[in-house]
């Protein structure tokens, strides 16, 4: 795959540089107002010891949340707050979003909770709820957590501002811990839609647009809107349904090392470092381990686990750590036995996203708007040569022996969604020169290779073949593409001990999210992204 154009390096610095500009802003801010709340007593509005409901409301002394005593009490998450419970009395803890005061007598508070929000009314009434007690919630800074117990009523009408369509009528508030006055982001913000944006823009209104970098700065608060609370828990599942799916079909799970003597896949792209004296890399892939595990009679493997590439790659898809998912397996006579695997397991986890992950897809697609995966029962499979006819039909000239740039990709793929109604294929029998070292050519054409591609939107996801099980056909291969076969003896050397015909592939945890999700940066599935540019938070 050829590389996506790169920003300049003087671009970054200069990106950088007003980021850290932003940031001290932010800290002097945030030190005027803690010195402002401590001289007038917000920081933790004391509380009059002559109200006599003092004892339901206040902040939470430390010790009491220091484990010392286990009350009990029974919790209800936010997200069970529905109709059924009407009239009961329920305790919850979470984050104060938003909080309007009516006066000096009402407040209205959101509390938020793993992404599902619930409104909570406190009223003045004689026993019940004090005005000092509504002073003391309405000075509250927002994101702080809370604990509000309250009676559970049914509005007449639709709650707009809310995921929960009933309201907590308060009884007691406590604060448990407190956000600083001045936060760099807000979550609201932080949860518009480019299209809430547009269309206030178009009405006259600026609303906040949070940018990439920022929210990657401040990631524990870009964390809590509800579309990252859905996609880290659709990026969850896609790792269950590839365990799951593989333990059903008799894989085993494997750990390999990440630390190796040379490199995995051969090229300059690797991060170097010292192991006691010794030149060591991180590795690239599992690919060299999870094949040496099938020569060790382990027969169907697969891995979970952090993958290095250091290459300069400045793109919306490539990261310098991501989480390799990778299987590696026995074939009696055909790569298209690996390929059948990868047809299930996809479909199969495709079927299943869909069918436990409702709520999340409808959160991630109200801030970033897509439209579901496009995919056939029995996944569509071209040849390269297929494919590159396909493109030159469509007057896009590529060199038949080379490998497809971004465009090129992209373009196929609206060619076969066009043709074949489906946005997830697999492209084989690729050039032998553009694959790496231990692929296996091809037995009628030494050109091509036995190996594949496979795509979700016009994007390349996944990299499998039929790899050389041969000892001396693998060291003339390592030898032409440029590696020292010493520094990868071991590898070599568990072939000469009789090895089965095998084949396997490597795919990106991160990309398939970002592309069956429609994302359009890899960023926004990568928890704390690291890329050539970025070593924090």
């Amino acid at each position: 795959m050829e590389p996506e154009q790169q920003p300049s390096q003087e671009t970054s610095k200069k990106a950088a540089k007003k980021e850290a500009a932003k940031a001290e802003k932010l800290r002097r801010r945030q030190e005027a107002a803690a010195a402002s709340a401590a001289a007038s007593g917000v920081a933790g509005v004391s509380i009059d010891a002559t109200d006599p409901l003092a004892a339901n409301y206040g902040d939470i002394p430390i010790e009491d949340l220091q484990s010392k005593a286990i009350s009990g009490r029974v919790w209800t998450t936010v997200s069970a707050l529905t109709e059924e419970l009407k009239d009961r009395t329920v305790l919850i803890r979470g984050r104060a979003q938003a909080i309007r005061a009516v006066g000096k007598k009402m407040a209205f508070f959101t509390v938020r909770e793993k992404g599902y929000t619930v409104q909570c009314v406190l009223t003045v009434a004689p026993d019940i709820v004090s005005a000092q007690m509504v002073k003391y919630a309405t000075a509250i800074s927002k994101e702080s957590f809370v604990d509000i117990e309250g009676v559970v009523t049914v509005p007449p009408e639709a709650i707009k501002g809310a995921s929960q369509q009933v309201e907590v009528q308060v009884r007691k508030i406590h604060c448990v811990n407190r956000a600083a006055a001045i936060l760099p982001i807000n979550v609201e913000d932080a949860a518009r839609s480019e299209v809430e944006i547009e269309k206030a823009l178009e009405a006259g209104e600026q609303l906040v647009r949070v940018n990439q970098d920022t929210r990657l700065n401040y990631r524990i608060l870009d964390l809590r809107t509800p579309a990252n609370q859905a996609i880290y828990r659709v990026e969850c599942q896609v790792a269950n349904l590839f365990r799951q799916y593989l333990l059903n079909e008799d894989f085993i799970e494997i750990n390999t090392p990440k630390l190796i003597a040379g490199s995995s896949e051969g090229g300059a792209a690797v991060f170097k470092l010292d192991y006691k004296k010794q030149p060591a890399c991180l590795a690239q892939s599992p690919q060299l381990h999870k094949q040496m595990a099938i020569c060790g009679d382990l027969g169907r493997v697969f891995i979970v686990g952090p993958v290095f590439r250091a290459e300069d790659s400045y793109t919306h898809r490539h990261l310098c750590e991501f989480t390799g998912l990778d299987i590696e397996m026995e074939i009696k006579e055909h790569y298209s036995e690996v390929m059948d695997v990868v047809d299930r397991l996809f479909v199969n986890m495709f079927d299943k996203l869909n069918e436990r992950c409702k709520k999340e897809l409808e959160a991630i697609g109200k801030q970033y708007p897509f439209t579901p995966l496009k995919y056939l029962r029995n996944t569509l499979r071209l040849t390269f040569e297929e494919g590159i006819q396909m493109l030159k039909e469509a007057g896009v000239e590529v060199d038949p022996l080379g490998d497809l740039n971004t465009e090129s990709e992209r373009t196929l793929g609206k060619l076969v969604l066009e043709k074949y109604g489906t946005e997830f294929y697999i492209l084989h029998r690729y050039p032998l020169a553009v694959r790496p070292f231990y692929t296996m050519p091809c037995p009628d054409n030494a050109l091509y290779s036995n190996s594949f591609d496979v795509f979700i939107r016009g994007e390349e996801i996944i990299s499998g073949a039929q790899r050389v099980h041969i000892p001396e056909l693998l060291e003339a291969r390592a030898t032409a593409c440029g590696i020292d076969v010493k520094t990868i003896s071991s590898y070599i050397d568990s072939f000469r001990y009789g090895a089965p015909p095998h084949g396997g592939i490597g795919v990106g945890l991160e990309r398939v999210v970002m592309l069956f999700c429609g994302l359009d940066n890899i960023r926004k599935v990568s928890l704390f992204p690291r890329d050539p540019r970025r070593l924090e938070p």
